[in-house]
């Protein structure tokens, strides 16, 4: 039981780095937060989603929860968000949020996620998304516990 990041990229950046290790350090089981960074395809648009999409899904075990970050998704609240995550810690399940590259992923992402989640209207660059999840997953553990970091 835990919430895993997979994404296509790079590594963190120093600055996103230090920020998600801020919030993972706040981190009590089953709020563990892994990270799986895949390198981007060499490949262009459709190949380089298809290769890209081939790699994510080998790493997502049968039994996780695969949420994709996606901006034409359907959004969270922050208790909504921790409600939904207590509740697979719950089932004994792993929840598995994917970022994909920078063409997106394919169809068959699509067709195994569990939910697609859009953090917002609006497009953020994949570093600063790593570090909206870090502090998310931490403002839902908080939720989840009945302490105060959240103020309605």
């Amino acid at each position: 039981m835990a919430v895993r990041v997979v994404a296509i990229g790079k590594r963190h950046e120093s600055w996103v780095s230090e920020g998600i290790t801020r919030y993972e350090k706040r981190l009590k089981k089953p709020w563990d937060l892994t990270w799986q960074l895949l390198p981007h395809s060499s490949r262009q648009e459709d190949a380089a989603r298809a290769e890209e999409s081939e790699r994510i899904l080998a790493k997502v075990g049968p039994d996780e929860q695969l949420i994709l970050l996606d901006e034409r998704g359907r959004g969270f609240d922050s208790p909504g968000l921790s409600a939904h995550l207590q509740g697979q810690f719950d089932l004994g399940r792993t929840v598995t949020l994917v970022i994909g590259g920078a063409y997106g992923v394919d169809a068959s992402v699509h067709a195994r996620a569990d939910r697609v989640w859009s953090l917002s209207g609006l497009v953020f660059p994949h570093q600063l998304v790593r570090l909206i999840l870090a502090e998310q997953v931490y403002r839902a553990q908080e939720i989840a516990g009945g302490r105060p970091y959240h103020h309605a």
